[in-house]
């Protein structure tokens, strides 16, 4: 691993907080990046009149977004009291991850025995279209094509108990595996592992896309580890 990618703070652009007309997405997202990235901590407190003053919303949807980072694992509230950030571990992080490579290697592998033909060919064309995001640089756009791409495997493994196991499991992980594409190079890695699942897929090898699959996941785990790593570092004060 590089020095670039073990100090995360030198990959994360600095951006600025939507304020004006900031929907619940957004702040969810927003306030998970930074418990991610560690410039909220665990122990730290999230009121609702502060974020909404600081979102320029009302304490309505501060409400909701608390309830879905809540969902995430990352905060956690107790009636009458503020929402504090949660402390998500290194260990606890990869037991995630490691459950969540098995899930999706099965999707993967289920996708090429039952992908339909229409099915494996909106797959490629999205696939070879995400090279021009690629190319631009583009990780946000990037992420949100991430995340379509993995939801077309576990559609195209048409099994609905797996389907709902493997969404829930995602959402926990969303903010950890969006954090990845601010490694330098995660870009490019990410497009060459999601090849590898697709020619296994349009090959139907599913042996072969179910082990792609895995590996993809670890891989992210490995990333995305480099975060909750710093956080911990920041956390003790090192």
């Amino acid at each position: 691993m590089t020095n670039d990618q073990s100090d995360p703070s030198k990959q994360i652009r600095r951006r600025e907080i939507i304020r004006a007309g900031t929907t619940v997405e957004q702040m969810v997202r927003a306030i998970a990046d930074m418990i991610v990235t560690g410039q909220m901590l665990p122990g730290d407190k999230l009121d609702e009149i502060s974020l909404a003053a600081r979102f320029d919303v009302s304490r309505t949807p501060v409400r909701e977004a608390l309830r879905e980072l809540g969902a995430m694992g990352l905060v956690e509230r107790e009636p009458n009291r503020s929402a504090v950030i949660t402390n998500v571990t290194e260990t606890y992080l990869h037991s995630m991850f490691e459950a969540m490579a098995e899930l999706e290697g099965i999707c993967a592998r289920l996708s090429a025995e039952r992908m339909t033909i229409e099915e494996r060919r909106l797959l490629e064309i999205e696939h070879r279209a995400s090279a021009r995001l690629v190319r631009q640089g583009a990780d946000e756009e990037y992420a949100a094509y991430n995340t379509e791409f993995h939801s077309r495997l576990y559609r195209g493994a048409h099994n609905e108990h797996i389907y709902e196991l493997v969404t829930q499991s995602r959402a926990r992980l969303a903010p950890f595996r969006r954090a990845q594409f601010r490694l330098s190079g995660r870009l490019a890695k990410s497009y060459d592992e999601h090849d590898v699942i697709v020619t296994a897929i349009m090959r139907a090898d599913g042996a072969a896309a179910a082990r792609a699959a895995y590996a993809h996941v670890e891989i992210v785990s490995d990333a995305s580890a480099v975060f909750a790593a710093a956080a911990e570092r920041k956390e003790r004060g090192a």
